[in-house]
């Protein structure tokens, strides 16, 4: 049965899901989604792995059996890296199929290490070789020290899913590091064929940010309701189309045809937090308003479902890119600074995920005790 799903497929767009369990991997609920709802890879995070564990008994049993053979970060990366294998065997036919353009499946470094460009590179490496799987991606943050580790890891041949862009400057930083790395090993015979990244692109947090930072002026007297609710909520889908825009720009010319030529994939843009968080926005907004070919957008259960139910597809994520940089204009005239913003969100996403992953680790130290106890 064809679903909006599938059509915005057709339009060039791969879905990823931005979840994953243990349950989902083993009930069937993962082959029914690859099989019915077109969907083409995963995203996972300490975040979503923490839901996971700290709910349910799926992991109860392997914990149990590992109990004394590690602390409790070797005990999460013996969980995450199972379920990431499982899952990349699911997408084994998806990536064979798309000639290794889809069907990854993203594990994240920790957060700890995100301004860390060797701490980084050697995590990276490690859970590479522990999944072991040609179609993970390693997820790396898009600091500074992550964009030195991508060249290096993109010039050992590793795939890499490059996190926590919110800036059209540090996505050019991004794919520059992706080329440079390319051509690192291109230089050192390499091939390159067999390397895939993608550029994950935040999304609705910015309009979460500059929405309430409208809302202020409104409260202060400096800019009418009417105005504010005209500048709301089209931010982010405004910094995403620039991105694109650079994206077009940087993927072509002489540099590009070169790596292009040794069977290089472009290093597609992804668009991550994409469920909308304030109830008066259309639930599929994030959406809707950024399809187009060679994009990928990873949508958590609620918005894949929402977008299956009653999504619209249209090539939005190009179309009045002249308009979205009016708005962003009209936001910096009121003297909100898309780029302090930005750097914000930044901070706060990688300050988000070390606290989901302190979080992760007492929850396992408190759950092997409890299950050593035989509670």
């Amino acid at each position: 049965m064809t679903t909006p799903l599938h059509t915005l497929h057709a339009a060039g767009q791969s879905i990823w899901l931005d979840y994953i369990d243990r349950s989902m991997l083993s009930n069937g609920d993962l082959a029914r989604r690859i099989r019915e709802d077109a969907l083409t890879g995963m995203t996972s995070n300490p975040t979503i792995f923490e839901k996971a564990l700290a709910t349910g008994t799926a992991y109860d049993a392997q914990l149990k059996a590992a109990a004394g053979t590690g602390g409790a970060w070797e005990m999460f990366e013996l969980v995450e890296t199972d379920d990431v294998r499982v899952a990349c065997d699911a997408f084994a036919g998806v990536y064979r199929d798309s000639q290794r353009k889809d069907g990854y499946v993203s594990i994240e470094v920790s957060p700890g290490s995100a301004h860390d460009a060797a701490a980084t590179i050697t995590e990276a490496h490690r859970l590479w070789k522990t999944v072991n799987r040609p179609n993970v991606m390693i997820k790396v943050p898009g600091t500074p020290e992550g964009c030195i580790a991508l060249r290096r890891l993109i010039a050992d041949g590793l795939n890499v899913n490059v996190t926590l862009l919110f800036s059209v400057d540090a996505h050019a930083r991004v794919i520059e590091a992706y080329l440079a790395g390319l051509e690192d090993r291109a230089a050192a015979g390499g091939d390159l064929s067999h390397v895939a990244s993608v550029a994950s692109f935040f999304v609705s947090r910015v309009d979460g940010a500059i929405d309430a930072m409208l809302e202020a002026k409104v409260k202060e007297g400096s800019l009418t309701r009417e105005r504010a609710t005209a500048l709301q909520g089209k931010a982010a889908i405004a910094n995403a189309k620039r991105a694109y825009r650079l994206f077009q720009e940087r993927f072509r010319g002489a540099r590009w045809d070169a790596l292009a030529a040794k069977g290089t994939q472009l290093q597609r843009p992804l668009w991550a937090s994409t469920s909308t968080k304030n109830p008066a926005y259309r639930d599929v907004l994030y959406v809707e308003q950024l399809v187009g070919p060679e994009t990928v957008n990873t949508m958590p259960p609620a918005t894949l479902e929402a977008f299956r139910d009653h999504g619209i597809t249209a090539r939005t994520v190009d179309s009045d890119v002249a308009a979205a940089d009016t708005l962003l204009n009209d936001l910096a005239a009121l003297g909100i600074s898309l780029d302090k913003v930005t750097d914000q969100l930044l901070t706060e996403g990688l300050a988000s995920f070390q606290k989901s992953f302190d979080t992760l680790i007492a929850g396992i130290e408190k759950k092997t005790a409890s299950l050593a106890a035989g509670l």
